[in-house]
């Protein structure tokens, strides 16, 4: 979990910079918490279709304001508490009008976005879609505990964003979790319900309400069927840790004009005038994945280029070393247990550049990893912010400083299958190091209980994402050291993917790795660094700066 220190270190000289007028470092803060936003308001609403016009408000009151914010160690919790008020001024306005709160037909809810995007399976998907049976005010509260326990909030600034003390906040949370824990058991009933469940379910409409959450909940505490969970239920809070945030959907438009201020009536309200200079100037500034355009101020997410229609062929290329999965042959978590993970790099590898270009097998899901070294720390800033989301090809970010990165991976065969084009490092200098791999599965592991020929890499019915052939398998988080500076490419055009990056610690990493089966992980992470130069580096490194970063050869040249 990041610290409010490490936070403010980051992003002080950012938010000062933005008041004092500074476009670039205006966009940059707007891009980069634009996610974090999101996030709240679209679980606090469950996806409504009011969740883009509350994101739009909140961030235009934050700039808005942004000149009146004294302390900059403090803006994570100023602009979570705008987004509360923003959450609870729209549901005061909807109970007066007296307007349905259901979702709107075709509308994806945000339990299904983020069960989509995250590709979320077992406990931890049965955790998002129980946030459906809680009732508005806890899912406000829900929105700011999920973030809490996967490390994006303090429970002080949880606590502030409320408006309630620290001790009340407790209260509240555990009073939520509880009914959080009887919708997850709702969800889990809902599945392989029995026939008196069926029976009684005949009656719904399909839309979660508290009345039937009562009324389910009444059922299940006195079924002997659907009262017994069958597998061990891990804790919500364990099952959310290192859940990245859900990406802002393609094609999100965030418009920030003044909607008709003049320059006077801005500058009242607490607007620097030399942020609101800079957002009338005819200028345009550019950042990983979004555009703001000042004078008409827009950060718009780009839209997707053209995709080819998605084949339902498997794999015609090795994904680990191993035949690809078909509907005869399928992959499993345990097919590979009995292999050792990739060797590193031998001792007497003195120089800087040794590199593993070469497939490596899944460790054995209960192995734990060895000790993580611990690298000197000084921060990293990147040109994407806290988290840069890129999903097209020749989004970059290039990453400066001393200390950790993750890379999350989102693979989306549903979208679009076939050969996946990696992303590179170009323009490094200084030294980068790949040290662990983590978020509790490789991408090839097995995500159905149902469809044993369903991975993160794809299945026999939507067709997979397919690795260049000696590349290694890549894991849900992959970790990585940089000491310098070097630009992350995404060079997407076969098969559609996605990679979010955020500056890390150490401290991160190792909590990561150390997550296995006992806390509902699929394997232990794998840990890369041998603490010397001779650790290994990324594949598809090198410090020349080529001007299509796809065309970086296969092995690493560094």
């Amino acid at each position: 979990m990041r610290t409010d220190v490490q936070v403010s270190r980051q992003w002080r000289a950012t938010i000062a910079a933005a008041q004092a007028g500074d476009r670039r470092a205006l966009d940059e803060l707007v891009a980069g918490w634009l996610p974090l936003v999101y996030n709240v308001v679209g679980r606090a609403l469950n996806g409504h279709a009011d969740v883009d016009d509350v994101v739009q408000e909140t961030m235009l009151r934050a700039v808005d304001h942004l000149g009146s914010l004294r302390d900059p160690d403090s803006f994570r919790s100023w602009l979570v508490a705008i987004a509360m008020r923003q959450i609870r001024d729209r549901a005061r306005r909807r109970q007066e009008r007296k307007l349905d709160e259901g979702v709107p037909d075709g509308t994806a809810d945000f339990a299904e976005l983020t069960v989509l995007r995250l590709q979320l399976e077992g406990q931890r998907r049965e955790v998002a879609e129980a946030v459906r049976w809680l009732d508005a005010e806890d899912r406000q509260l829900v929105s700011l505990w999920w973030l809490e326990v996967s490390g994006e909030l303090t429970r002080r600034e949880l606590a502030a964003a409320v408006g309630i003390s620290r001790q009340h906040a407790a209260v509240r949370v555990q009073r939520m979790k509880e009914r959080l824990e009887i919708s997850r058991g709702i969800v889990r009933a809902l599945d392989g319900a029995c026939p008196e469940l069926r029976e009684l379910t005949a009656r719904w409409d399909g839309h979660p309400d508290s009345v039937w959450r009562k009324r389910l909940a009444r059922h299940i505490r006195g079924c002997g069927y659907c009262g017994d969970p069958r597998d061990s239920v891990v804790p919500a809070e364990r099952l959310l840790v290192g859940i990245a945030l859900v990406p802002v959907p393609v094609g999100f438009t965030l418009s920030l004009a003044l909607g008709g201020k003049t320059a006077a009536a801005a500058t009242s309200v607490g607007w620097s005038a030399k942020v609101l200079g800079a957002l009338t100037k005819p200028a345009v500034a550019v950042t990983a994945g979004a555009t703001m355009v000042a004078g008409g101020a827009y950060v718009v997410v780009q839209t997707p280029h053209h995709q080819a229609p998605h084949t339902a062929t498997a794999p015609t290329a090795a994904v680990t070393g191993s035949p690809a999965p078909t509907p005869a042959t399928t992959p499993s978590p345990s097919a590979s247990s009995s292999a050792p993970p990739s060797p590193s790099p031998s001792a007497s590898a003195a120089l800087y550049g040794s590199v593993v270009d070469a497939v490596d097998q899944a460790p054995d899901p209960d192995r734990t990893p060895g000790t993580l070294p611990h690298r000197p720390e000084t921060g990293i800033t990147s040109t994407g912010g806290a988290h840069a989301v890129l999903n097209h090809r020749g989004d970059n970010v290039t990453l400066t400083g001393r200390g950790y990165v993750l890379l999350r991976w989102q693979i989306a065969p549903l979208s679009r299958a076939g050969s996946l084009v990696m992303p590179s490092w170009t323009g490094l200098k200084g030294r980068l190091f790949h040290v662990a791999s983590g978020g509790g599965r490789r991408m090839d592991d097995r995500v159905s209980s149902t469809d044993a020929s369903a991975t993160g890499m794809g299945s026999s019915a939507t067709g997979y994402a397919v690795l260049p052939a000696g590349t290694q398998q890549m894991w849900q988080n992959e970790y990585f050291y940089v000491d310098g500076s070097v630009t992350f490419t995404v060079n997407e055009r076969g098969a559609d993917y996605g990679v979010s990056v955020f500056p890390s610690t150490w401290d991160a990493v190792e909590k990561d790795v150390l997550y296995g089966p006992p806390d509902g992980a699929i394997r232990y992470g794998l840990v890369r660094d041998d603490g010397k130069d001779s650790a290994p580096v990324p594949q598809y490194v090198t410090r020349g700066t080529p001007s299509d970063p796809a065309t970086v050869p296969q092995r690493s040249q560094v």
